[in-house]
């Protein structure tokens, strides 16, 4: 087969891995290089660097209406186009262009969580499930039939950030299956996605980061959890700001008031919350690095019981 791979960030690479195994990848897009770090310098992608250490041709545009872009394309004769997380929209007329089309590597349960960010939004859902679908693409937000499937348990305590890296691979096995069946001549049968059970996995804003102390404990544990390795949980604690890293909801009650410091231990720093009591075990203060409650509480005198 003539692969064309599509993909930007670490989620795709190992999917990139898996589609290129049999030499079949002739070309692969990704997001043109973005400043990143303090010194704001171009920085390639994740998916070109990892396509360069491949030794694979790489592109760049910075749109797929371009007819240039459409025509190169067409000059490739690709059997397949793979996007994973890739970042532009595919038109049509792309979308058209390869003899089999255009497989997407999504990681949710479709029709659960269409959209930018599936896994942080089923962890801040509570969802104690989730997976990988590898989906026929249609001009639709993630709405064409599933070709494949895979679920897995969500951990309690799982961040989004680990739950990343486990769908990350998860999904390259889940490609490589297709990929397997469609050189066998076993093409994939697409099903459509059913009407009912469809969700928005909306794109992460970093004002979603403040907790507000009135809500639930369990629903700001799965917050910090979310928004784990990034934008990471903050909330004003006895009048500082600070990030919170890791906490636990507790199965207990209080009368105090939402924000309120109930206990300081060693292993913890219990707040009432609007309903329960969240337990802070990982924290940082403005200018410092995350540390333990205890070393958190060296530092707060005034707080310690």
């Amino acid at each position: 087969m003539r692969i064309v791979f599509a993909g930007t960030p670490e989620f795709a690479v190992p999917s990139l891995r898996a589609a290129a195994a049999k030499d079949e990848v002739v070309a692969v897009l990704t997001q043109p290089d973005r400043p990143a770090g303090r010194g704001r310098a171009p920085t390639p992608s994740a998916v070109k660097q990892e396509a360069l250490r491949l030794g694979l041709p790489v592109q760049q545009p910075e749109r797929l209406r371009d007819p240039q872009v459409q025509a190169w394309l067409r000059a490739l004769a690709p059997d397949l186009m793979v996007v994973v997380a890739y970042g532009l929209l595919l038109p049509q007329a792309v979308l058209d262009i390869p003899v089999y089309g255009c497989w997407n590597v999504h990681a949710s349960l479709l029709p659960r969580w269409r959209g930018a960010a599936p896994i942080q939004r089923a962890i801040e859902a509570g969802d104690r499930e989730t997976g990988v679908c590898l989906m026929q693409m249609e001009k639709g937000l993630d709405t064409g039939p599933v070709l494949l499937s895979q679920a897995i348990p969500i951990g309690p305590d799982e961040t989004a950030g680990e739950l990343h890296n486990r769908l990350a691979e998860l999904g390259a096995r889940v490609l490589a299956d297709g990929l397997g069946l469609l050189r066998a001549g076993l093409r994939p049968q697409p099903q459509p996605q059913p009407d009912t059970g469809v969700t928005y996995a909306h794109k992460l804003d970093k004002h979603e980061a403040r907790l507000d102390w009135t809500q639930p404990a369990q629903v700001l544990a799965n917050k910090v959890r979310a928004f784990q390795p990034w934008p990471v949980a903050e909330a004003m604690l006895a009048g500082e700001r600070v990030r919170i890293h890791a906490a636990q909801a507790l199965a207990q009650t209080t009368d105090a008031a939402p924000g309120t410091v109930l206990a300081t231990r060693r292993d913890g720093i219990d707040i009432a919350c609007g309903e329960g009591v969240l337990r802070l075990l990982r924290l940082q203060r403005d200018g410092g690095r995350p540390v333990t409650a205890q070393d958190y509480l060296n530092a707060r005198r005034d707080l310690r019981a």
